[in-house]
């Protein structure tokens, strides 16, 4: 399978106001592609294209909201209107609550559900005609770690990350089948310094933050990028994510005795109050957050990620470069727990 270069792409990208996706969506922009992107809230959005066109990219936006799949239609539809054709499609839009799973509301839970898993089932839809009538082409889907291995207080999160990965196994085994050029990749970030935990709904009395280590949004940028470009089946994005689905590969109930005292618990929690009363996306944009980056301290690139995009090396070394991402997460969770976040 050969997919376009990158710089002769229409690329879509859904949830491109903040954190990951804009910095993608810039990336992809340098990079020569002619990029559409689309969330709920338009003034992240006029800001990103203005931005892009400041620096010579081409690019439109559509507001959407990824619950109706009609918007989400007419997110693909708007690429085909303005440049001719659909060649990548890159789904990052979710939401979250940090809540235990008991005091999560079922309505709540729906919503989480709906946006994070459904949002992505309705991408994959609107655009498959498009990148199917081109013959080959990309989608690129933005699940978690989480797709493999869930964290306490994000009981629906997890539940529409695992999804994500159900649903793209039949997707990639149906295209196959039809013999078609369409890669589908899943790519599972670990941590990532975005203002996704300061728009989440918080009932832990503070500010949510995911399980150390931290990376900077350019490293999933950086996989985005490689997988429109190079056909993969899955990528991690960060080695603790790696290194935590090994682990979860060999061991989950060792994960589950450790994820069951502090280590799973303090380190997601900040000192920055914070109560379920703020603002939150959950049902819709909130101001002020369009941003690629929170304020978290973060690692800026990740080695694993450098090798991932190295087939040849990574044959090599990869059992090694797994092992000592997993000293990293160790380190880092020790660390938390000593520092009693």
């Amino acid at each position: 399978m050969e997919l376009k270069p990158v710089n002769e792409q229409v690329v879509a990208l859904m949830g491109a106001s903040s954190g990951i996706g804009r910095i993608t969506a810039l990336r992809f922009a340098e990079r020569g592609a002619k990029v559409v992107v689309s969330a709920r809230g338009e003034e992240g959005l006029r800001s990103l294209v203005e931005e892009i066109r400041a620096g010579g990219g081409e690019a439109v936006y559509v507001v959407a909201d990824t619950t109706d799949f009609e918007q989400v239609e007419a997110v693909a539809a708007r690429a085909v209107e303005e440049y001719g054709r659909l060649d990548t499609w890159v789904h990052l839009a979710g939401t979250a609550v940090f809540a235990t799973f008991e005091e999560t509301t079922p309505e709540e839970f729906r919503r989480v559900v709906d946006v994070t898993l459904m949002g992505q089932v309705y991408g994959a839809k609107a655009a498959l005609p498009h990148i199917k009538r081109e013959g080959r082409g990309a989608l690129i889907h933005i699940s978690s770690v989480e797709a493999k291995r869930s964290f306490p207080f994000h009981s629906a999160y997890g539940a529409a990350k695992h999804g994500i990965d159900g649903f793209l196994e039949a997707v990639r085994i149906e295209l196959k089948h039809e013999g078609l050029t369409i890669s589908v990749t899943q790519i599972m970030p670990s941590t990532i310094n975005t203002p996704f935990f300061d728009k989440g709904r918080s009932k832990l009395g503070v500010k949510a933050v995911g399980m150390p280590p931290i990376y900077e949004p350019e490293t999933v940028a950086d996989v985005i990028l490689y997988a429109a470009e190079h056909p993969e089946r899955d990528l991690v994005a960060g080695g603790a994510a790696a290194a935590l689905i090994l682990n979860q590969r060999l061991s989950p109930r060792l994960l589950d005795a450790i994820f069951s005292t502090r280590a799973g618990f303090s380190p997601q929690m900040t000192r920055e109050p914070m109560s379920e009363s703020d603002p939150d996306n959950l049902y819709g944009p909130i101001g002020g957050h369009d941003t690629a980056r929170n304020g978290f301290r973060a690692f800026k690139r990740s080695s694993y990620n450098w090798l991932q995009s190295h087939p040849t090396l990574r044959k090599g070394v990869f059992a090694g470069t797994v092992l000592g991402a997993a000293t990293l997460t160790a380190r880092a969770v020790g660390n938390a727990l000593g520092n009693g976040r």
